[in-house]
């Protein structure tokens, strides 16, 4: 796949402390195999739908133990004039713009709200190789307690147009487009959240089968969050996996209802 256009949603990894269980786990909820760890990247281990890159696990740098988490990053042509936007902005760089070997630079970021995500100013490494099939990620949306400060900084950041959805609940919830092609969503948390979680990137992988896949991510000791639920946009259920990593998975083949309308954003 060719790099794709800045701001994009590029990539996806996540540190476990147990890798072996986070790949066991993923393998059989999402049908992922994988590659050989790379010890010169800290035990980076790519994952592949198809034999297809579409994610990566890693241990987590010492100091960075916790809860896991699954990271998003955004397509950039100058990670550098990237970081200085952050800043300029708002956000705060969490880790200064760094090249990895010949791969890439990447580099991690905060928001004004505290939404943690990264950018990738691709070298070799293009990113995904595939995305929007069974195995391979979807979508994403960012999940804030300041909707404000999220809709404020990420088109100042990236080359974004807004439009908001109208929703007959009166829901918060705008995404994010690049040229005509929407690349993110973003939700406002409520209340319904319990205030220890967070604000995050939710990721959403594809799956054949919605309900099957919840099934078999509760018999492997994850939980179902939210969901299964039919959409317009796809049966889709929220997801934590044993090692606390929240994420979503979806079926676009079972659709139902009709679209929603969106109203660009001034």
């Amino acid at each position: 796949m060719a790099v794709q256009p800045e701001g994009t949603p590029c990539w996806a990894d996540a540190m476990f402390a147990d890798v072996e269980g986070a790949k066991s786990f993923y393998g059989d909820v999402l049908g992922w195999t994988f590659g050989e760890a790379s010890s010169e990247f800290g035990n980076y281990t790519e994952a592949y739908s198809g034999g297809k890159a579409v994610a990566a696990v890693v241990p987590p740098m010492p100091g960075a133990e916790g809860q896991s988490a699954w990271c998003l990053y955004f397509a950039s042509p100058d990670a550098a004039a990237t970081a200085g936007r952050i800043r300029d902005n708002g956000g705060e760089v969490l880790m200064e713009p760094m090249r990895v070997d010949d791969l890439g630079t990447m580099l991690l970021a905060r928001d004004p709200g505290g939404v943690v995500f990264g950018v990738w100013q691709a070298g070799t490494h293009e990113g995904f190789d595939v995305r929007g099939e069974p195995g391979a990620y979807c979508w994403a949306e960012v999940f804030t307690r300041e909707p404000g400060a999220s809709d404020a900084f990420f088109p100042a950041v990236f080359p974004y147009t807004a439009k908001t959805m109208e929703t007959p609940d009166g829901m918060d919830f705008r995404t994010f487009h690049v040229g005509d092609d929407p690349v993110l969503g973003r939700m406002e948390m409520t209340g319904e959240f319990p205030p220890e979680v967070p604000p995050y990137i939710n990721v959403y992988f594809g799956v054949d089968d919605c309900d099957a896949a919840v099934a078999k991510a509760t018999e492997r000791g994850g939980a179902a969050v939210f969901g299964p639920m039919d959409t317009p946009f796809g049966r889709f259920a929220s997801l934590r996996d044993p090692q606390g990593a929240t994420f979503s998975v979806i079926d676009m083949s079972r659709t139902e209802g009709e679209m929603p309308a969106m109203t660009d954003v001034p």
